[in-house]
């Protein structure tokens, strides 16, 4: 039996990234730098009208505040080192970097999927019980919607790394991912990881299954409720409802298929890692303010407060005379 003191310690992994093409590289270079710039810009212009329009100072737009800054954590744990690492021909990440990135993914998909369910319980007050709405979700309640995530998340992303952070690594150290991503890195341990897998999986799988069958359940229970409403009512709820059903479609379906759903292609992986890490921030302020007239018209306000001619050419002259000093 070979001593561990004779196994050579993996300190780096190379990771395989998206594309082995040169000639793709300068592409995808600029398209996920434009697409990443377009999450940052989309969720900080919600989390800003939010914040600064006193008639959007309510639960549900509270819960969408915090839900674009979660978007802007799950876009930013791995995607300006992979843009990065499209200028480089090696693409290596340190041992102690890799299992970071395990830390946060699981942090903040973990607490996305929960985050998800304090929507979808505010939306359920609102339709269901709207005479107490606004006893039920005060502030108090709202920060603890906010909170239970994160401590969800951490619970989970600690438990994960517990199956892997002990693990020998002392061989095979490519990723066939752009970050890494649990599975794929347990894979290569030098070590029988097959009950560790499992435990993987039923963890993944019990926290993305709970939180969609809750899901499920809350609006299938709203939209009952819906139908007996009134056409007026009927019409704003369905039009909110739709946006949270397709965020929740879009993210269950990739994370669900990754961790759950056991015969996914390596390939089939990565194109869905990237749709959840990059494309769903991006489509969620999409989503939310297109469909919502109260969004539209607060950001219309803030964009005259702020670009107004007037308020340009004094900027201007400001800059100007700072200069001239």
């Amino acid at each position: 039996m070979m001593k561990e003191s004779n196994l050579s310690r993996v300190t780096e992994f190379v990771l395989l990234g998206l594309s082995s093409s040169r000639e793709l590289q300068p592409f995808l270079f600029f398209m996920f730098l434009l697409l990443y710039i377009g999450i940052l810009l989309g969720n900080f212009l919600i989390i800003l009208t939010v914040t600064s329009d006193a008639r959007l100072h309510t639960p549900m737009y509270f819960l969408l505040a915090n839900l674009s800054f979660i978007d802007i954590c799950v876009a930013s744990f791995a995607t300006p080192k992979m843009i990065a690492d499209f200028l480089v021909e090696h693409k290596t990440i340190s041992f102690e970097a890799c299992i970071a990135q395990i830390f946060f993914v699981h942090l903040f998909a973990g607490g996305e999927m929960v985050f998800l369910v304090s929507m979808a319980y505010d939306r359920y007050i609102a339709i269901c019980k709207p005479l107490h709405y606004m006893t039920i979700m005060s502030r108090r309640v709202c920060v603890i919607l906010v909170l239970i995530p994160w401590g969800v998340g951490f619970i989970h992303t600690v438990s994960q790394l517990a199956f892997t952070v002990n693990l020998p690594f002392c061989g095979p150290n490519q990723v066939d991912s752009f970050f890494c991503d649990l599975p794929l890195v347990t894979k290569l341990a030098c070590t029988d990881t097959y009950i560790i897998s499992l435990l993987i999986v039923a963890d993944s799988g019990f926290l993305s299954m709970s939180s969609f069958l809750l899901l499920v359940i809350s609006y299938t229970v709203i939209l009952i409720t819906v139908r007996k409403g009134s056409s007026a009512s009927m019409a704003k709820a369905r039009s909110t409802l739709t946006a949270h059903i397709t965020v929740v479609t879009l993210f269950f379906g990739q994370c669900i298929f990754i961790y759950v759903w056991p015969f996914s292609s390596f390939s089939a992986d990565k194109v869905l890692a990237v749709f959840y890490t990059i494309f769903t921030p991006i489509l969620n302020p999409v989503i939310y303010t297109l469909r919502n007239k109260e969004m539209k018209a607060a950001m219309s306000k803030l964009k005259s407060r702020y670009l107004k001619p007037g308020h340009v050419s004094a900027a201007l002259r400001n800059v100007v005379f700072l200069e001239a000093k």
